[in-house]
C-alpha cells in the first residue's frame, strides 16, 4: 500500500525519484484521456507537485556527490584517524528524510484529488456526489500541552452519494460506510459497492475520519484508532438527518470491512439508539489479540508521539476501551459479522474472540465464518461472482431492518445493477 514509502528507501535515490515522477505521471496521463477538464485540473496538481520533485532530486544528487567525495578522501588516506562525522552533511540527510516523509503526503493528496474525479465520472449517471466538510470533537490529546487552541473541534471530509431517482418528498434508508484501513480513506475502491447500495435506493455517507490519507500530515497525525475516529463517523451520520429531509431517522445502518467493520461494531456497540442495524465484515475486534498476532511495524502505529505513545504492555486500560470486544455487553441491535479462515490481515481467531464475547453474553446476533474464501482479507469485496453472492446476502441481511425502495430480487439483478451485465 505505501509505495512511495518503499521507494525512497531502496537504491539509488535520484534514480527512483525520476521512476517515481515517471510512474505516477503515466498514471496521470491514463485519467487525462478521459476529459479536457479533467486534463485540465491534473495539470494544474501535478505541474508544483513535479517542480517540487525535481528540487528534492538536485537535493538528494549534491548529498550523494558529497558522499562519494568523502569516500574518495578516506580511500586515499587509509591509514589516517577516521574523521569526525560531518555535521553539516548529517543535517542535510535529516532534512532530506523529513521533506520525503512530506512528499509522501503530498503525493497522498494528488492521489485523493485524482481519485475524487473518478467519483463524478463513474458514478454520475445514477447519483449525485457531494463531498462537505465537517466538524467533530478535538483530539483526545493534544501535540502540545500548552496549545491555546487544542479544545477546537477538527474538521475532516465527508462524502454524500444520493439516488438520482429519489422523490425529495419521501423518505429513504441511509447507509453510513466508514472506510477499511489504517492510515488510508474512502476511494472508488468502494465504487460497486456503493453502485450497489445507490440501486437499491439508499443514500451513502462516508466520513475521511481523523487519520486518514490524502489531506496532508496534520490529518494524518490526528489518527485515534478505536477513539475518537468514530466521533467522526457518527457525526457523519447526524449530519445527513439535520440537513436531507429525505433521510428517514428510522432506517439508518452501518456497514464497514476490517478497520470500517471495527468502526461499524463501535457505532452499534456504544451508539445503539442512533441505528438499527449493522454489519461488520472481518472486523478488527480486540487489540490485545491483534498486536500480538502482528509485526512490531503495527504497534509502531500506537507507540507515536502523536498517537497513543505507550505500547499495550505499559497501558492495557488505553488499548481496552478502544477494542469492540471492551464493548460487547452493550449490543441491543441486530448485528451481522463475517470472517474468513484464510484472512491474511484481521485473523479468524481476532474475529473469533468477538463472536465468543457475544455468545457467552447471549446477545442476538448472526454470523458466518467462510471457509478459505477466494480473496482472503478482501473476499467479499472483490469483484468475482462468489464475492457478490456473499454481499447479496449481507444486503438481504440489511433488507429487513432498513427497508430500501428497490431491493435486489436476486443475485443476477444486483450484478447487473453494478456491472451492467
Amino acid at each position: 500500500m505505501r509505495f512511495y514509502h518503499v521507494i525512497f528507501r531502496t537504491g539509488n535515490h535520484s534514480e527512483n525519484l525520476k521512476k517515481l515522477s515517471l510512474t505516477l505521471g503515466y498514471k496521470i496521463q491514463i485519467f487525462m484521456k478521459r476529459k479536457p477538464f479533467i486534463s485540465l485540473v491534473v495539470s494544474l496538481l501535478w505541474i508544483p507537485t513535479f517542480a517540487g520533485i525535481t528540487t528534492f532530486e538536485a537535493n538528494i544528487q549534491n548529498a550523494e556527490q558529497r558522499q562519494q567525495a568523502d569516500s574518495t578522501k578516506k580511500i586515499s588516506a587509509p591509514l589516517a584517524e577516521e574523521a569526525p562525522p560531518d555535521s553539516a552533511l548529517l543535517k542535510k540527510v535529516e532534512d532530506l528524510n523529513k521533506t520525503v516523509a512530506d512528499y509522501e503526503h503530498r503525493f497522498d493528496i494528488l492521489e485523493k484529488q485524482i481519485d475524487d474525479l473518478l467519483w463524478f465520472e463513474r458514478l454520475g449517471d445514477v447519483a449525485l456526489f457531494d463531498k462537505v466538510r465537517l466538524t467533530s470533537t478535538p483530539r483526545w490529546k493534544p501535540k502540545d500541552p500548552d496549545d491555546r487552541f487544542a479544545t477546537n473541534k477538527l474538521q475532516f471530509y465527508t462524502y454524500v452519494f444520493v439516488p438520482k431517482s429519489i422523490n425529495p418528498k419521501k423518505k429513504y434508508p441511509l447507509i453510513v460506510l466508514p472506510h477499511s484501513g489504517i492510515h488510508a480513506n474512502f476511494s472508488t475502491y468502494y465504487y460497486h459497492i456503493v453502485r450497489e447500495l445507490i440501486a437499491q435506493g439508499y443514500i451513502v455517507v462516508s466520513a475521511e475520519y481523523r487519520g486518514s490519507t490524502g489531506y496532508g500530515k496534520a490529518t494524518y497525525e490526528n489518527i485515534d484508532y478505536g477513539g475518537r475516529e468514530n466521533d467522526d463517523v457518527l457525526t457523519s451520520r447526524d449530519y445527513m438527518l439535520e440537513n436531507y429531509s429525505m433521510v428517514d431517522p428510522e432506517r439508518v445502518g452501518v456497514i464497514g470491512w476490517s478497520h470500517g467493520g471495527m468502526i461499524a461494531l463501535m457505532q452499534i456497540l456504544q451508539h445503539g439508539d442512533k441505528y438499527q442495524c449493522a454489519f461488520a465484515g472481518v472486523p478488527v475486534s480486540d487489540l490485545d489479540n491483534r498486536l500480538a498476532s502482528h509485526e512490531k511495524s503495527y504497534s509502531d502505529y500506537f507507540t507515536v508521539p502523536y498517537h497513543v505513545g505507550e505500547s499495550i504492555e505499559e497501558n492495557r486500560e488505553e488499548y481496552a476501551r478502544r477494542s469492540p470486544t471492551h464493548y460487547a455487553e452493550n449490543l441491543n441491535k441486530p448485528l451481522l459479522i463475517h470472517t474468513n479462515t484464510n484472512d491474511n490481515d484481521v485473523y479468524v481467531e481476532e474475529v473469533q474472540l468477538m463472536i465468543d464475547r457475544l455468545k457467552k453474553l447471549e446477545k442476538d446476533f448472526e454470523y458466518k465464518v467462510f471457509q478459505d474464501a477466494s480473496g482472503g482479507h478482501g473476499f467479499d469485496r472483490i469483484d468475482t461472482k462468489e464475492a457478490t453472492d456473499i454481499r447479496f446476502t449481507v444486503y438481504q441481511f440489511l433488507k429487513r431492518y432498513l427497508h430500501p425502495p428497490h431491493p435486489f430480487a436476486s443475485a443476477g439483478e444486483m450484478r447487473r445493477a453494478a456491472y451492467g451485465f
